[in-house]
């Protein structure tokens, strides 16, 4: 049966027949399938993916049906489409069918691509698409791994794409690439039968593309044989032959300039030079003397990433000529003077960590390859940087030599050795100034130093404790001590510095031994930070400086100890073996840390750190000799030893110095002695903080200054190493700057004195001047010109002494913004550390006065305010533990509480008026927290006062009658700092505070108040009723009560509806509406009884004006939800929107102008659209007879609909809420209710009777039990309701509160 229907489908037909066919078939294919072909040619290559897989899988149920026909046909047809982005994936989608049906000949494949695009006989105009469809049809079959097992259908192949290479102009390369790797997965055999046919026997064309050198290297590996009968003996690095293949592989750069690889045939030409030992003759002459004549980016580029993949082929004699070359030499200029994001630098590190991975068992290439990269430098310094992090497969012999070398070169630099260069700019620099050894001594000197401080890192991390602990020993002794006699004790006596080492270089030295210091300490915290014998890494640099100061004969210090010095560093000694022998207290190991850096200190700067060191140790003892244990209340009375306000002080001038070492032991130190602070040492950083005390942050700045000296001493220094070009740059800017400034400040007094030079010379005419016409003689204008000379100078030196003293200041509010920012680590401890600690409390008035007076002017300014809103916020106000105990400060407590709430209401930002609402609200917790024993006797007298807080200190009245007036003010004011988040903060933590307030909100709700305010005391309301914390405030009665009054002043605020005129009068409508609504939902959900009638009454009293003003047009917007609100809410009071409402306000809506319609014939809908459009168009034209609001018929009888609908209407009736004590009707079958049915659909009774609707007869009623469906199969106003209070509670942020209450909706929704 297979074969006739095989001989059917191969008998020829006639173009008709086909055509016919083709449609018969084309009709019997599903949706589904045509689908597939959409699928592939879309962008996503994921879509693509799963398309193509379906499609085979639909095939492979009907592998002999008309779909394998039309898909091969669909699959052709789409390698030529016009759009060139398609065309790769219809190739790769024929070529995975090709793949899974094997029994599909592929010659027929090509004989149908023949057929469809046939390049003898396609037209001009299609060319194109016809060469790009036979070029990926080819593809398609290469990619099926099935044609080079088929012969016939690769010599077909083979011949095209020769045909296609002719058609440079449209494919250019891309049919060679292709014949390249077609042939690169043939067999031996086959490529020795082809070869002829491919390859030319001329050197010629070989040597006039990259792709038939790629032809040609391919032959040349796989069967080198044939290729030597077909053309000899070839040599590609002959003197002849170089010129041609630098051209070859310059237009191979050129090809992949976009794909940032290394071509293809550059790698070949590599490996060939390789094999026939001839690569130092391609390197030289056609790398460095060909590639590199011409600079261009590409070609650079290329042989950057040739060396790169060279380094794991060469040997070691063939890295030593790479390495000294004049390519690496490029390399490094090109890595300083290009900009960051064109470097090579980035990806040559991946090539030499892949060179250090794959040689990890040859130490001697490894070493050779760093030694050779960090020689290359740009007047003494080197090009790489010194976090070069290529040190992860690092072998240990090759890193002990490494760090042997940079030691070696630091003590006695070879510039001979180095590779070092100058670029353009500096070498026309040279010219006026020349280059000097020393300079480049300095350079190198300091890179290595900085260098080697950065290997600790990765030694860290391989635990390499004998290299940090030899680098450790270096940098100190090198830093501070210097060899009167080499001994074999001490090998760093044994290593001398030629050219000897300098003072500005032993600085250098020094400082990178304290970034040392930093570096042990920040990644060796724990464990790790233990040397082998259980101690830390500083504490054995002491012992060994210790060491080196007993070996008096062989060793000296740089700057020598006086005789306090040493006894202080003695004494230091002493109290780090008692603070050892209670190094498991956190005070004492803190203690410990604290005397190890500034004992380090005291060979860096001896007269600063010995004051320190008898200070620090002098509260060591005090602190020791207190009893462990003691109250609180001792530790914060004025009895308490200075100790700690000395400890703060000294931790202050260390904050001052610019070392973030000090900085991070200020912080471990300061958190064990938070417990002992006292109010004056509070007071002393305080007084750094907070912006607005005097003397005392002037007099901290003071220290520093000293800090900024050395800041200024180090910019000077990396102002030393810069270009001499950029320094001639910077001196023609600052004279252009000064000119500018000059001609810009103009003082009256220096124009007087130039008038008056110019007068004395007789330079200056005037109508009065006896001798206008005669001119000044040579001696009268050289007096001229050394006056005026003089004139300008001083004139020059003044405006130089102005932005002299204007830098000053800005460099004095730099260090003062920096010295505090440190500080606030301080404060930052002390609230992390000890939130419950009463001196808390003294740190909110600074916070809140830097927040208040910092501005955005600079970047230090931003990160203060910052810096101390987070601390307040996430540390302060947002703490789990606060303060508990007050003491006898409860009125001093709540009086700064009133004067914050009062600040809030002053404020002109309403950011900073949260802040300073929120400290409030933390006083108010440490109030309520605080327990009523320990209040003053004041507080006492008054226990009805405060009998619902019975247990705490806080005055419920006087907080009450500070936060009413602050809500007064809010709902009063025209523009007013508070916001609805802050009181909704308020009244979630504090509801019996809401309760006493809620009588104001009521009261602005309608009356004279301005509507903007009257829509606030409707959002806040709104807000407040959902809490169910506050319902448990209230008794049942004052509930009632309470809603009574809202419903009231509401039903007052409502006779106006309609007739709004302004969009904050619209505001309040709306906000009435919908606070209107919650307090019915709330009705119906508890089954209060509440008096409605009145309100019935004015809203539907209200409904003409309110359906006129929806019809006017131009607020339709607006209009629109206004009018959704009312009839939710005459929904929940039992009447129900008509029907005719909806089709009168469609009707005069109905006719629109020829403009509009054509301008929305513009646009298109999506297809569920538009086919949702279509199923409903008949609907309409029979809708209007059956609604008619006067036929009775059509009121009793509700339009027909499915079971399942009416069955969940019926569910959904819910049941009405008692209106002035009338019960609602029982339902004979209760337990057919769902337990989840919605109550806010449910509509209330007014007087016991169910009201009808406005627009209905009074006899229609049944019509009731026919609503329920609509609002079944539209949006229930509940959903509307729920999302537009998620979208105003995400507007307005407010804290906690809004998920509470939108949990309680949830479970409001829920309860049956």
């Amino acid at each position: 049966m297979a074969e006739m229907e095989d001989q059917e489908l191969a008998e020829p037909m006639s173009p008709e027949a086909v055509a016919e066919a083709d449609r018969r078939g084309l009709l019997k294919h599903s949706r589904e399938f045509l689908d597939f072909f959409w699928d592939i040619a879309k962008p996503e290559q994921q879509t693509r993916l799963e398309a193509t897989e379906k499609l085979l899988e639909y095939l492979r149920t009907r592998p002999r049906g008309s779909e394998m026909k039309y898909a091969l046909k669909r699959l052709i047809t789409g390698l030529g489409v016009g759009r060139e982005n398609v065309r790769p994936c219809y190739s790769l989608a024929l070529a995975q069918l090709l793949q899974s049906f094997e029994d599909i000949p592929l010659c027929s494949i090509l004989q149908q691509i023949q057929e469809k695009y046939g390049l003898d006989s396609v037209p001009q105009a299609t060319m194109r698409p016809s060469l790009f469809a036979n070029l990926f049809g080819v593809l398609a079959l290469f990619q099926s791994g099935r044609l080079v097992k088929d012969q016939e259908a690769l010599m077909k192949s083979v011949k095209l794409l020769q045909t296609l290479a002719q058609h440079h102009n449209h494919l250019q390369e891309q049919p060679q690439k292709a014949l390249v790797d077609i042939l690169s997965e043939v067999p031996e055999a086959v490529l020795q039968g082809m070869l002829p046919k491919v390859l030319k026997a001329d050197l010629d064309v070989v040597l006039s593309s990259p792709e038939h050198l790629a032809l040609f290297l391919l032959a040349r590996k796989k069967v080198p044989a044939k290729l030597e009968k077909l053309m000899g003996s070839v040599d590609l690095f002959s003197d002849e032959n170089i010129p041609r293949l630098v051209d070859v592989l310059r237009t191979a750069a050129a090809s992949v300039k976009k794909e940032q690889r290394l071509p293809a045939v550059a790698l070949g030409v590599l490996q060939l030079a390789l094999e026939e030992d001839k690569f130092p003759r391609f390197w030289k002459q056609a790398v460095e003397q060909g590639l590199l004549q011409k600079q261009l980016w590409p070609v650079s580029y290329m042989c950057f990433r040739l060396l790169g993949t060279a380094l794991p082929l060469l040997s070691k004699e063939q890295l030593q000529l790479v390495l000294r070359g004049d390519l690496i030499r490029y390399f490094g200029e090109h890595s300083i003077t290009v900009q960051n994001k064109y470097r090579f630098v980035p990806e040559m590190t991946d090539f030499v960590n892949a060179f250090l991975e794959g040689s990890q068992d040859d130490p001697e290439r490894q070493l050779m390859v760093l030694v050779a990269f960090s020689s290359v430098t740009n007047q003494g310094l080197p090009v790489v940087p010194t976090f070069w992090r290529v040190l992860r497969f690092l072998s240990p012999r090759a890193l002990q030599g490494y760090v042997a070398w940079l030691q070696g070169m630091l003590l006695q630099p070879d510039l001979d050795s180095l590779l070092d260069f100058s670029t353009n700019s500096q070498k026309k620099a040279q010219d006026t100034t020349p280059h000097v050894p020393e300079r480049a001594v300095f350079r190198l000197r300091k890179w290595i130093i900085h260098r080697m401080v950065n290997l600790v890192d990765h030694l860290v991390q391989g635990k390499e404790e004998a290299l940090i602990e030899q680098l450790a020993r270096f940098c100190l002794f090198h830093s501070f001590f210097k060899t009167k006699k080499p001994t074999g004790q001490i090998p760093e006596t044994k290593q001398q510095f030629s050219p000897p080492l300098d003072t500005r270089g032993r600085e250098v030295i020094g400082s990178a031994f304290f970034s040392l210091l930093q570096a042990l300490s920040t990644q060796l915290k724990q464990a790790a930070a233990q040397g082998p014998g259980g101690q830390s890494w500083t504490y054995r640099l002491v012992q060994l400086a210790n060491t080196l100061l007993n070996h008096s004969r062989n060793v000296a210090l740089v700057t020598p100890f006086t005789t306090e010095q040493r006894e202080a560093w003695d004494q230091m000694l002493q109290t780090l073996k008692e603070l050892e022998a209670r190094s498991s207290e956190a005070k004492a190991a803190a203690f410990q840390h604290l005397l190890l850096l500034v004992g380090i200190n005291l060979f860096k700067s001896p007269t600063e750190s010995c004051d320190l060191l008898g200070d620090i140790q002098a509260c060591i003892k005090k602190s020791m000799e207190e009893k462990a244990q003691r109250p609180r209340s001792k530790a914060i009375s004025a009895q308490e030893p200075p100790w700690v306000e000395v400890m703060v002080e000294i931790l202050l001038s260390l904050l001052a110095q610019p070392s973030h070492l000090m900085r991070q032991v200020a912080r471990s130190v300061f958190g064990p002695i938070c417990p002992h602070l006292t109010p004056r040492a509070l007071q002393l950083i305080l007084a750094v903080v907070n912006p607005e005390s005097g003397q005392d942050a002037d007099d901290n700045v003071v220290v520093t200054d000293v800090a900024a000296g050395k800041q200024a001493r180090s910019v000077e220094d990396q102002d030393e190493e810069d270009d001499k070009d950029s320094e001639s740059e910077g001196e023609d800017d600052e004279d252009e700057s000064e000119e500018e400034e000059r001609d810009g400040d103009v003082d009256p007094g220096f124009r007087e004195q130039l008038m008056e030079v110019l007068r004395a010379g007789k330079a200056l005419g005037g109508a009065d001047s006896e001798d206008d016409g005669e001119e000044l003689g040579d001696d009268a204008m050289m007096a001229l010109d050394q006056n005026l000379a003089s004139l300008f100078a001083e004139q020059k030196l003044r405006i130089q002494a102005r932005r002299d003293e204007k830098n000053k200041l800005q460099k004095e509010k730099a260090l003062r913004r920096d010295f505090q920012i440190r500080v606030l680590d301080l404060v930052e401890v002390l609230v992390t550390k000890q939130p419950e600690h009463p001196l808390v409390l003294e740190l909110i008035e600074p916070l809140l006065s830097i927040i208040r007076c910092s501005g955005g002017g600079s970047k230090q300014e931003r990160d203060l305010l910052h810096k101390t809103a987070r601390i307040f916020t996430d540390h302060l106000f947002r703490a789990r533990r606060c303060c508990q105990d007050v003491g006898g400060r409860a009125e001093a407590v709540h009086a700064q509480l009133e004067q914050l709430v009062q600040r809030a209401g002053h404020q002109a930002d309403s950011s900073v008026a949260l802040y300073h609402f929120n400290g409030s609200l933390y006083l108010l917790r440490v109030l309520k927290g605080s327990p009523a024993e320990k209040c003053t006797q004041k507080s006492q007298k008054k226990p009805k006062t405060r009998s619902p807080q019975a247990a705490s200190c806080l005055d419920l009245n006087r907080v009450t009658s500070a936060y009413l007036a602050a809500l007064s003010s809010f709902l009063t004011k025209r523009n007013s700092p508070l916001t609805v988040p802050m009181f909704l903060s308020l009244f979630s933590r504090y509801p019996v505070i809401c309760k006493s307030l809620l009588p104001v909100l009521v009261q602005h709700l309608a009356g004279s108040t301005r509507p903007h305010n009257q829509v606030q005391a409707c959002l806040l309301l709104q807000r407040t009723l959902t809490m169910r914390e506050l319902k448990q405030c209230f008794e049942d009665h004052e509930w009632r009560q309470l809603i009574g009054q809202v419903v009231a002043r509401l039903t007052e605020n409502l006779r106006a509806l309609g007739t709004a005129q302004t969009k904050s009068e619209q505001q309040k409508e709306r906000s009435s509406l919908e606070l209107l609504n919650s307090v019915l939902r709330a009705i119906s959900h508890e089954k209060l009884t509440v008096d409605l009638t009145g309100l019935l009454g004015v809203l539907q009293g209200q409904q003409q004006n309110l359906a006129q003003s929806w019809q006017k047009g131009p607020q339709a917007g607006s209009s629109s939800r206004l009018y959704d609100l009312y009839w939710q809410a005459m929904k929940s009071l039992g009447v129900q929107r008509p029907k005719l409402e909806k089709d009168a306000k469609e009707a005069p809506r109905a006719p629109q102008s020829p403009v509009s319609m054509k301008r929305k014939k513009k646009g298109f809908l999506p297809e569920t659209k538009k086919r949702k459009k279509r199923k409903s168009e008949d609907v309409p034209q029979e809708e209007p007879e059956e609604a008619k609001p006067a036929a009775p018929a059509a009121a009793a009888d509700p339009p027909p609909s499915t079971g399942k609908k009416r069955k969940k209407t019926k569910a959904k009736v819910p049941a009405q809420a008692q209106v002035n004590g009338t019960p609602p009707a029982k339902r004979p079958a209760p337990a057919a209710t769902p337990a989840r049915t919605p109550k806010p659909q449910k509509p209330a009774q007014v007087n016991g009777a169910t009201p009808a609707s406005p627009t209905e007869p009074a006899g229609a009623k049944q019509r009731p039990k026919a609503l329920p469906k609509k609002g079944v199969s539209s949006k229930t106003p509940q959903s509307a309701l729920l999302r537009k209070k998620a979208r105003l509670s995400l507007s307005t942020r407010g804290p906690l509160l809004f998920q509470s209450g939108a949990k309680k909706k949830k479970a409001k929704v829920r309860t049956p």
